[in-house]
């Protein structure tokens, strides 16, 4: 292995656990108040960042990681079918935002937009399936109604804030 192959991957390694550390406790400035945690989604936050800088592998592995470890260290969100809808959508969106952005020809403020936006679709498109599949092991039928409803009603502050936030980060940095 090359010198500097190793060392971006040690960078990209210890910027991902810097940012699953970051998603860990940033829910803890919302979490007096569940409904302002769920309308902000700042564990959101940190794994769209962690796709765009450190890649989609890393994106992906926090992704799937974060909603698991803060159920159970934390116990919040709930691990069943919270947790579980959301260890999909966020390891989507980490996947997702980095793929577009690798792809991209040109890295920019553009760039960073088309791949926020196809991300947060795809994300919640998996968000909606995996709530679905669980409808058949849970007693709550999952509905249209609360599809609309979690995937983009109560999320429209989260949804604006990461498409006013990331960029100016991604810029910055």
């Amino acid at each position: 292995m090359k010198h500097s192959n190793f060392k971006t991957n040690v960078h990209n390694l210890v910027l991902a656990a810097m940012f699953l550390a970051l998603a860990l406790v940033l829910p803890f400035l919302t979490g007096q108040i569940p409904q302002i945690g769920g309308m902000l989604l700042p564990m959101h936050l940190p794994v769209f960042l962690c796709g765009l800088i450190c890649g989609w592998q890393y994106g992906l592995v926090i992704g799937l990681c974060l909603p698991l470890v803060r159920s159970m260290i934390f116990g919040m969100p709930p691990i069943f079918p919270t947790g579980i809808a959301m260890t999909f959508e966020l390891a989507a969106y980490g996947l997702i935002v980095g793929l577009v952005y690798q792809a991209a020809r040109q890295k920019n403020t553009l760039s960073v937009y088309r791949a926020l936006i196809i991300a947060m679709i795809g994300g919640r498109i998996i968000w909606g399936i995996v709530r679905v599949l669980l409808t058949g092991v849970g007693s709550q039928a999952f509905t249209w109604h609360l599809f609309l409803e979690g995937a983009l009603l109560t999320a429209i502050p989260g949804i604006i804030l990461q498409l006013i936030l990331i960029p100016i980060l991604m810029a910055a940095l």
